[in-house]
């Protein structure tokens, strides 16, 4: 069985989901968890451009905005640890430093130990699927770790008047 999970967070909606069913699944098998957030200003250069052409930026700018991200990333892996410490789920957090989020993620997974990665999908299809990526399709395609991945149950069809 499963001893110990990376569970990756964005603060979405969703993921807040994916903490809460993986802090339950770790409390039924015994299992621990490391939380972990990849850092997005790193994930694209302060000067890079999507356009292709280099942007100069003021840099007390990018560290005001690195020091938000950091700040933001630490309350999201605080709120997720309270979480599993409510549950009595034996937890640690990690900040990811890698440029591509997708190898963030397995990099954690094996320096922490884990055995299984337990992530979130949003389930896009057809054309947003293929335009928007899906870090959980990358993990998936990139890992020789199993991958638990949380889709959120959709609601329930309204019952036909009778």
């Amino acid at each position: 069985m499963f001893r110990h999970l990376l569970v990756p967070t964005d603060g979405s909606d969703l993921s807040e989901d994916t903490v809460r069913q993986a802090v339950s699944f770790a409390r039924d098998t015994g299992a621990t968890i490391t939380f972990f957030h990849a850092l997005a200003s790193l994930a694209m250069p302060p000067h890079a451009s999507l356009y292709g052409d280099p942007v100069l930026l003021d840099p007390a700018v990018v560290e005001q905005f690195s020091r938000a991200e950091h700040t933001y990333a630490v309350s999201l892996l605080d709120r997720a640890r309270a979480i599993a410490e409510a549950a009595g789920v034996s937890c640690d957090t990690d900040l990811g430093e890698h440029p591509v989020v997708c190898e963030a993620i397995i990099e954690a997974a094996t320096r922490h130990g884990c055995d299984l990665i337990f992530m979130a999908s949003h389930g896009r299809r057809g054309l947003s699927g293929l335009l928007l990526g899906s870090e959980t399709q990358r993990v998936l395609t990139h890992t020789s770790l199993p991958v638990l991945v949380y889709r959120r149950p959709e609601a329930e069809p309204a019952s036909p008047a009778s």
